[in-house]
């Protein structure tokens, strides 16, 4: 159900909501059909984290937003589940970085061609104009600083 405005148009706060809930249902049931049925609701940042490079725990919460031992939670989980493991740091004996096993990196693979299907579908449907369009909007609205940080393009790719 959408709220309307007084043009009686939907309300966009509550269409990008709608949007993203649904984006993130078709990623969960797409990476489910690929036997990632266990994914967690963080598990993909953590994946694209990861997947610009190894860090540690500190470093994972700092770009989460997240308290380290709520990052170490994630963690736990996920190593537990096979997606990351804990490996010593090269640099430094105190430290263990955090890597993508095989099967986290098959599972961000397969969200990433799921990100990359999609966008092709819209712009099948709705073309390049509009979808770039679409793409100069949300980062507006989301801050083309924010967009430019280093941890934001790290998730990017």
């Amino acid at each position: 159900m959408t709220v309307m405005t007084r043009s009686g148009k939907p309300d966009i706060g509550i269409l990008l909501l709608l949007a993203d809930q649904e984006f993130v249902r078709d990623l969960r049931e797409h990476i489910a059909a690929l036997g990632y049925a266990d994914q967690g609701r963080s598990d993909g940042f953590v994946l694209r984290t990861l997947g610009a490079g190894p860090t540690t725990i500190t470093g994972l919460a700092e770009r989460l937003e997240i308290t380290k031992q709520g990052a170490a939670q994630i963690v736990d989980d996920m190593e537990r589940r096979g997606y990351v493991e804990r490996r010593p740091d090269p640099t430094d004996a105190r430290a263990r970085l955090l890597h993508l096993t095989a099967q986290g990196t098959a599972a961000l693979s397969a969200a990433r061609r799921f990100h990359q299907a999609y966008e092709r579908r819209l712009r099948k449907r709705f073309g390049d104009e509009a979808i770039d369009t679409l793409r100069d909007v949300l980062t507006h609205m989301a801050g083309e600083a924010q967009v430019s940080t280093p941890h934001f393009r790290a998730l990017m790719f």
